[in-house]
């Protein structure tokens, strides 16, 4: 009866979730800058947020992706190795949510980082993919130079990527979803191993959405 009661807590909790505040702006997180530009002759200052910069890695097809390829798409990322014991499994369940979701929407993607290059290539990657049933290029899966992994994950999303060998597995990392509107933003952090977080950001992709409407 307990288990029955919490499906339907969880069922109501995310139908509230995915209506609630659809016309509120969501934030912009990281530590903005003052800039101060020029405009028809008169000096302002405006307000710079941190983006994420240029990158370039391979995916499960073994073919590049870069910035370029989110070009005037919003788009979801997150930090991952496939032999992950622990969080990894249930953080992918939860993102399958997400992918159902937005995987016919063409204005959306996901971006999830193998963060144990050496074992995750792009032939394992696709595997991974196959298996978890994605099926279209919403969805890409990377891999790369480790210290270009773990850079921009710790500086740029704001997500801790490592090698621990203290950690299941030998790798430490977040258990977030990272939220990045066409600018590439970062718009929202949402936990990953939860069904609450994961509603929370299927809520959130659609009010970023609308600001693009």
């Amino acid at each position: 009866m307990r288990v029955h009661n919490r499906s339907i807590i969880v069922g109501l909790l995310a139908a509230a979730m995915l209506t609630a505040c659809e016309d509120r702006k969501l934030p912009y997180l990281g530590e903005p800058q003052t800039v101060v530009k020029t405009v028809e002759g008169k000096t302002i200052e405006e307000t710079d947020y941190p983006s994420i910069p240029a990158f370039s890695f391979t995916n499960q097809d073994n073919k590049i992706v870069s910035e370029q390829d989110f070009k005037d798409k919003i788009y979801v990322a997150d930090f991952f190795f496939t032999t992950c014991p622990t969080i990894c499994p249930v953080m992918k369940k939860n993102m399958l949510k997400v992918y159902d979701e937005v995987k016919d929407n063409p204005t959306v993607r996901i971006l999830s980082h193998t963060i144990d290059p050496e074992h995750d290539t792009p032939a394992v990657l696709k595997t991974y993919a196959n298996d978890l049933g994605v099926s279209n290029a919403t969805w890409q899966f990377v891999t790369g130079d480790r210290e270009k992994i773990y850079n921009i994950g710790q500086r740029h999303y704001l997500i801790t990527a490592a090698e621990d060998a203290k950690s299941p597995g030998g790798f430490l990392h977040s258990g977030h979803f990272v939220l990045l509107d066409k600018d590439r933003h970062i718009r929202g952090m949402y936990d990953g191993t939860t069904d609450e977080g994961t509603y929370e950001l299927i809520r959130d992709i659609r009010t970023l959405l609308k600001e693009y409407e």
